[in-house]
């Protein structure tokens, strides 16, 4: 991973509303456990109808948007997990990407 990606998400504003909600909403239905240790988060997920598919279309949108951040989505059909890197610096952003998959927001 190149050392000059900036961390920040390029999403607009409404853009990034819209993929809150998907987040929040796929946490809801089906994250079942999250793991965050500084640079590496791991999510896991229910497998269910569809949820692999929307975890594979969320890594693939935010692989974009947020290039700073490394994605594995495992190849085992339950759970779905998903490994998440970012690099030295980035931890408030991990931190911040694993709490939009929290249904409710935190009120801040």
């Amino acid at each position: 991973m190149p050392q000059d990606l900036p961390i920040a998400c390029s999403l607009s504003a409404p853009d990034l509303k819209d993929r809150l909600a998907e987040m929040a909403t796929l946490g809801r239905d089906a994250l079942i456990d999250r793991r965050l240790d500084a640079t590496h988060a791991q999510l896991r997920f229910a497998a269910g109808s569809g949820v692999r598919d929307r975890v594979a279309a969320i890594v693939a949108a935010e692989s974009w948007c947020c290039a700073f951040l490394t994605f594995r989505v495992n190849d085992e059909p339950d759970p779905v997990v998903l490994d998440v890197t970012a690099p030295a610096g980035a931890e408030p952003a991990l931190a911040e990407w694993v709490a939009a998959f929290d249904p409710e927001p935190v009120a801040g």
